[in-house]
Order: C-alpha cells, then structure tokens, then sequence
C-alpha cells in the first residue's frame, strides 16, 4: 500500500463524495491507496453517504457513536492505517487533493518524517485566521519547531510516525510536537493550495479550543520534560518553597531571641514562613511519589523487545 489518506467528517454529508471522488481522480492511475473515513458521531447523513462510498475495497468507514473530536477520529484513523504514506485531510473540500503527490514525494524521496501543509493564501475570516496567527507565533514560539501553520489539516506522515504517537483531547493540534517528542525531527512544509468552504460552516473550531489548545500544550511540554522525572520539578520547587520558609523562621527566631525585638508570631512573616515550608514539603513529597509511580509501572517487555527488533 502506497498511500493511506485519513478522512475524519463530522456532518459533512454535502461534500464527502466530492472529496473522494477528486482523490481517487489524483491517486487511481499511479498509486495503489485506501481511503479511511471516520464518522466523528454526526448527526445528519454523514454516516450513510460514508458507507456508500466505502463499498469497493480502496476504501474503509469508521463510526463513532458520539462526537469525540478530531484528535480521537485521527488516532483511530492512525491506528488502521497501512499506506507507507499517511496522509490526513479535512472533509470539508478545503484541501486540494492535488497536493497529495507532493507530499507523498517529499515523504518517500526526500526522507521527511513529516510534512505539514501551510496555508499560505488563507481563504477564511479574519475572525478564523487572526487567533490563529497568534496561536502558530506561541507554538513556534514553545516549541522551536520552524513552521507557519501547525494546525494546516492536510498533513503527511511517514507510516512508523503515526504509529508512534497517541491523541486525545485537543492534541490533533500540537501533532509536529508529538512527532519531535517522539524522536522524528525531520519535519518539513510545503505550501498548499486553500480552498473556500463550500458547504456549511466549521464543525472543528469555536473560540474555546484556543484556550484548550493552550492546556495542551502545557501539558505536551510538561509530559516531555518532567514525564519520566516528576522530582525534577516538584522537588525543585519543593525545596526552593521549603528553603524560602526557612530562611524567614531562621530570621524571626534570630530577632525574637538574639534582638529581642518582639513576639515572633506576632508577625505575618511567621505564618508565610509556616506556609512555605508546608507547601514546600507537599511539593517535594508529590514528587516522590511520582518517581515512585513512574519507576515501580509495569512494563511491557514485549513491546520493548519487538521495538528493538524492527517490529
């Protein structure tokens, strides 16, 4: 299988027979592909239209019986997926299927692990394409990964790289950071062709996921660096707390009984030099337990060993 194009839809029923229509116009005379389309818990007829173009063998449905969200429907999509070529497109006819023998060139010959699209001449409103600026500049910003458009839905994928990396919640977002996280730095982009909506609205998008996609990419960066070593934040910050404390009860003991200045717990220093200390142990003790945690799970041998050999 040469290329596995990744389809996830929600009520998208008006467009999904163009879209696969236009890719198998592209990909049918030189490629040998297959087409996984996911049925993100829609609500109109997606479902039925998916399942009638999914009756030849190039290509697959998938159903969700509730609306998970894009990152779920793309791991799903991830995980059924054989082409050793990945390529992941939104169903709302905005990603040119033209683009996709570039991108599968750039993944087989020029050896990138990933290729990310950038929409370069952006066909949406300004109240789309100006959060999104901000959101691409904090990203670049965090991650020190070089791209214009992190969350461009047209995207390719060497196969080992889907393979190696799980979404949830709003992630879908942060995949470039994923992949570098998962030892896969050879990311590139190229600049695709936009396309105006043509039917309906955005199902994936509203203003809350900018302040989602802001906690997952905390969440990203923390899970990278401290993931396998809790200690090295919360003890940290655990004895700088505990230190702090101590150095306020060192100096109000020292003027209580060496100045006799006055009664130490007279003062509010006392009780933020109690507060930091206290907080300083709970810090340093939660990260203890998160070694604990972290070196005492159960490890899958097997996995390890069939990564090890190739498998």
């Amino acid at each position: 299988m040469d290329i596995t194009i990744v389809i996830p839809a929600f009520n998208e029923e008006e467009s999904l027979k163009i879209l696969v229509d236009e890719i198998q116009t592209v990909l049918s005379s030189n490629y040998n592909y297959e087409i996984i389309l996911i049925d993100d818990g829609s609500s109109d007829e997606t479902w039925n239209v998916m399942s009638s173009l999914c009756l030849g063998q190039s290509c697959k449905a998938i159903r969700f019986k509730n609306n998970t969200g894009k990152s779920a429907a793309l791991d799903v999509g991830f995980v059924h997926a054989s082409g050793k070529v990945v390529i992941t497109m939104d169903a709302d006819l905005q990603d040119d299927p033209n683009e996709i023998p570039e991108l599968y060139d750039m993944i087989i010959n020029q050896r990138y692990h990933l290729v990310s699209g950038w929409k370069k001449r952006r066909l949406d409103p300004l109240s789309k394409t100006v959060p999104t600026k901000l959101y691409n500049w904090a990203t670049r910003l965090m991650s020190g990964i070089k791209l214009h458009d992190f969350n461009c839905g047209l995207k390719a994928y060497d196969l080992a790289v889907v393979k190696d990396i799980r979404l949830s919640a709003e992630m879908h977002r942060y995949i470039p950071l994923l992949v570098k996280y998962a030892g896969y730095h050879n990311i590139g982009e190229k600049v695709v062709n936009h396309r105006k909506r043509s039917y309906g609205f955005t199902k994936y998008g509203g203003w809350n996921r900018f302040s989602n996609g802001l906690l997952d990419l905390i969440s990203i960066s923390f899970l990278h660096k401290f993931g396998r070593a809790p200690m090295h934040l919360f003890g940290l910050l655990g004895l700088l707390c505990f230190f702090i404390g101590f150095v306020i009860a060192g100096y109000l003991t020292y003027a209580k009984y060496i100045l006799l200045e006055f009664n130490m717990t007279d003062r509010p220093l006392f009780y933020l030099s109690m507060l930091c200390m206290i907080l300083g142990s709970q810090l340093f003790l939660t990260g203890f337990l998160g070694e604990l945690i972290v070196r005492n799970r159960p490890i899958d041998h097997t996995a390890k060993i069939n990564e090890k050999l190739g498998f």
